[in-house]
């Protein structure tokens, strides 16, 4: 199981602190550079991520590399090169490796050039926003070059050039020294109170969007969704705004039981009204022999229909930026409560969390869990728990952008409950659906992930949505 980490631990490392110092004379320049990479971590995952070479390539002219000078180890690199005659270049490659255990993203590029019009600095290889995923290479290139339009002697012999490339955890990318964090290369303040992102209460590294009407409206396929989370691997969990059209079942009647389809496994065996679990156990991951909601285990041997509809019919009528859909883990264990279990009524968000994620589910369109739902209230203390959030469902609903008031249209969620559905209605936020069945038509709101490599503009708002411009 992986440790869980709370909002301050987050962890960052900096290639950076690249300086060029170059010193000119007549028909000859020479300069060197030292990169340096800092940092800390406070868990017990390995974030390392280091530099494993220098390497001078494409060099132009009468340039030369001084190898008594162009040295690296893990945390930096020191380059001297000499340049004697206008045009002359060195491209130096810069390598760099994450051998940690942690999904790395290049937050930022800072580039200081003490301006010299003799010399000339380039850098390329590396882009905000570029993961570096454990195991995989990066190259950094920084070109040098002897300005060719340079005529006589120049009067300023010296240039600096200072390269920061700031490493950051993949999903945890807050800005050093602020309440920020970077979405979609956009900076957005975390918030503690009234509508905004928060701080996952129950992940750490996800950020969540509370409130009655956060900032969080997304175009997407020429619809209006919302932002629900930023996922601890950067991506991005959206839903549609509005409800799909037409009401449909969790899944169809017969679809999985035991006369149909040549037997539905003994999950669904007797599942004549729906059967309840979101997807097979092949498709679950680790492919589990059974599936379980405490009061009856079993095989699964094919998707809900609602599942398959989605992930055929509904993902293939999708036209615009389709490209960055991303196949994702979704919980779908089921919800270990019921409406006659009385022990069971105040059970809060992170026990609902920890219940959805003992089965996985890897595809492309679902639906929020449970959890998604109660985690949109902006008060969880007040709105946290089943009990809690059945009390004050008044309250809890106006301060929650998922529910929609007063449509008389209820929603379905992800996960299922011991014997049934769980939902989500149009006054405050998910309940149990008792004595209803899977086969029971309700309407529809599909969700998906959106790749953590989106880049957005527009600010979130209703009038001025996120909009994705790569």
């Amino acid at each position: 199981m992986r440790k869980k980490l709370n909002s301050k631990q987050r962890n960052y490392i900096i290639v950076g602190l690249c300086m060029v110092l170059v010193i000119m004379g007549v028909g000859y320049a020479a300069f060197q550079s030292q990169l340096k990479i800092s940092g800390t971590s406070n868990i017990a995952s390995n974030f390392n991520v280091k530099i494993t070479s220098i390497t001078p390539n494409s060099i132009i002219g009468t340039a030369e590399n001084k190898t008594e000078v162009t040295t690296y180890n893990d945390t930096s690199a020191t380059f001297g090169v000499s340049l004697k005659s206008p045009g002359d270049s060195i491209t130096y490659d810069i390598t760099i490796v994450n051998q940690g255990t942690i999904d790395a993203v290049l937050k930022t590029i800072t580039k200081t050039d003490a301006s010299n019009s003799a010399i000339l600095f380039e850098t390329s290889g590396v882009n905000e926003g570029d993961e570096l995923k454990v195991g995989e290479t990066a190259t950094m290139k920084v070109k040098v070059t002897y300005n060719p339009s340079v005529t006589s002697q120049p009067n300023i012999l010296d240039s600096t050039l200072k390269l920061t490339l700031d490493y950051a955890q993949k999903g945890t990318e807050v800005m050093p020294g602020t309440n920020n964090i970077l979405l979609g290369g956009k900076e957005v303040e975390i918030v503690t109170e009234g509508d905004g992102l928060y701080v996952d209460s129950t992940r750490a590294g996800r950020y969540v969007y509370k409130g009655a009407n956060p900032n969080n409206y997304i175009t997407f396929n020429n619809e209006t969704w919302r932002i629900v989370a930023k996922e601890t691997d950067g991506t991005y969990k959206i839903v549609r705004n509005e409800l799909l059209p037409d009401p449909m079942p969790f899944d169809n009647d017969n679809f999985r039981d035991k006369e149909s389809n040549g037997a539905g496994g003994t999950y669904c065996a007797n599942s004549s009204y729906g059967c309840n679990a979101w997807a097979a156990n092949k498709n679950l991951i680790g492919s589990p022999a059974e599936f379980t909601n405490t009061r009856q285990t079993g095989t699964v041997l094919l998707d809900s229909s609602l599942n398959t509809y989605l992930n055929t019919t509904y993902l293939n009528s999708i036209q615009t930026n389709a490209d960055k859909i991303v196949s994702h883990n979704w919980g779908v264990g089921a919800i270990y409560t019921d409406a006659s279990f009385e022990d069971d009524d105040d059970m809060d968000i992170s026990e609902f969390v920890d219940e959805e994620t003992k089965h996985f589910w890897n595809g492309k369109v679902a639906l929020l869990s449970p959890s998604d739902t109660y985690l949109a209230a902006s008060n969880e203390e007040l709105c946290g728990t089943l009990d809690s959030n059945y009390d004050n469902m008044d309250i809890c609903g106006a301060n929650n952008y998922l529910i929609i008031p007063e449509s008389e249209k209820y929603w379905l969620t992800l996960s299922p409950t011991c014997n049934t559905t769980f939902y989500v209605n149009e006054v405050g936020g998910a309940n149990l659906r008792s004595g209803y069945y899977a086969d029971e038509e309700d309407f529809i709101r599909p969700a998906l992930y959106l790749s953590s490599s989106i880049q957005l503009q527009g600010t979130g708002s209703e009038l001025d949505p996120f909009i994705i411009i790569n």
